[in-house]
């Protein structure tokens, strides 16, 4: 497949996706939590597809273009982390965290192949 830039990407699309999700599930978050676990979450959410635009501007290089898509690995788990403290918290239903930690576990698989065979998408 020919990708003309980031926004072709299967992870990227998903990944953008889940952080709007995000954002709109945090808006009834508790008022005290706006400064922590809310803007956590939003903040790493939105840093995987951050993280996978820079990749891609990055994958002249292939280290370079592997070392940003870890980066964004890393903001996948740590989103999950605060996806386990709201679920646990009984700020989001069980049935939508499982939602996003599927969603998040498709996005870690997806950059994994990315990582392992960065030749497809560097040149």
């Amino acid at each position: 497949m020919e990708y003309r830039g980031f926004r072709d990407l299967k992870v990227y699309q998903l990944s953008y996706l889940l952080a709007l999700e995000i954002f709109e599930i945090t808006k009834v978050y508790p008022k005290e939590e706006l400064y922590s676990l809310t803007d956590q979450i939003r903040r790493s959410s939105r840093s995987v597809p951050a993280n996978i635009a820079e990749a891609w501007r990055k994958r002249k290089y292939p280290k370079s273009f592997v070392n940003k898509l870890t980066d964004s690995l890393a903001e996948e788990s740590e989103t999950e982390v605060w996806l386990d403290f709201s679920k646990d918290l009984n700020y989001i239903i069980p049935e939508k965290y499982k939602y996003f930690i599927e969603k998040y576990d498709e996005v870690a698989r997806m950059l994994f192949s990315m990582i392992d065979n960065p030749d497809k998408f560097c040149h």
